[in-house]
């Protein structure tokens, strides 16, 4: 007799003593209070994936200094990036890096296609009803950029009739909607700006830090900021939302906890951004 028919037999010697005796079997010993099997292995799902092998697949643009970029070497590097390393070092992981369009990332982690997102994502109620966000780990506090010479755009109310430029799945255009403006969508940061500066839009809306980090790179530039959105953004790391994701969060909020409480993750803002955004 094989060890699936000893188990057989065993359970239907156990069914039969129950019901002969049922005295002796408390409701605890019913199958249906029983720990189900499966369960615990199902919510460590992915995070047991990404240790037996051996790498963490995590997007972002590259193109977004200085969240995520590509140093004069050409070395993919930023504040993001820092944090992606820190989380696979925690997992004892390599982190593998994938470069793609913004509006393309969302859809491979829903796909499948990569374990977590992190390129400054901003926490909305949208993307919280279909992600599963870590907790913040910075706060972002929105420009409205225009050319040096513009003096017609004073308030958020001025955006209404206003052309913007961002990428079209983002909080920025989101914002900007909002308040009346009409969105021309764009690939990537480098395109904004070159509307920008080319006179074919009115403003962007995009983070203070990226309009600082753009014009200590670019200080012929000449552009500005005109006023601050009311609203500091809260900025997360997004996962497939499903409980196969849910160690895996958990692991990531303590890495964030971890760089908080140590005062790491303030030193790497500071590093790339010149400024600590990581307390709201």
């Amino acid at each position: 007799m094989n060890h699936r028919m000893l188990h057989c037999t065993g359970a239907v010697l156990a069914a039969a003593f129950c019901a002969g005796m049922l005295s002796a079997c408390s409701p605890e010993d019913k199958p249906e209070n029983a720990p189900k099997a499966g369960n615990e292995a199902a919510v460590q799902d992915l995070l047991s994936q990404i240790k037996a092998r051996g790498t963490i697949t995590i997007a972002m643009e590259g193109t977004w200094s200085p969240w995520t970029y590509h140093d004069k070497d050409g070395k993919l590097t930023g504040f993001d990036v820092a944090l992606g390393q820190k989380i696979a070092d925690k997992i004892g992981v390599k982190a593998n890096f994938v470069e793609g369009k913004w509006d393309g990332l969302l859809a491979g982690l829903d796909a499948g296609r990569y374990d977590l997102m992190i390129n400054g994502v901003g926490i909305t109620k949208e993307r919280a009803q279909a992600y599963s966000f870590s907790e913040p780990y910075a706060y972002d506090r929105v420009a409205v950029i225009v050319n040096g010479d513009r003096t017609d755009i004073r308030t958020m109310q001025d955006l209404r009739g206003k052309t913007t430029a961002n990428t079209i799945s983002s909080t920025y255009a989101e914002t900007a909607e909002r308040y009346g403006a009409r969105v021309t969508g764009v690939d990537d940061l480098n395109q904004t700006f070159e509307l920008l500066r080319a006179g074919r839009i009115d403003a962007t809306l995009n983070s203070e830090v990226t309009y600082v980090d753009y014009t200590r790179a670019h200080p012929e530039s000449g552009i500005k900021i005109a006023l601050f959105a009311p609203e500091a953004g809260e900025i997360g790391i997004p996962l497939k939302k499903g409980q196969q994701s849910e160690s895996l969060r958990q692991v990531v909020n303590d890495v964030i906890a971890e760089m908080k409480n140590s005062g790491e993750l303030a030193k790497i803002s500071v590093q790339f951004f010149g400024i600590d955004i990581t307390k709201k």
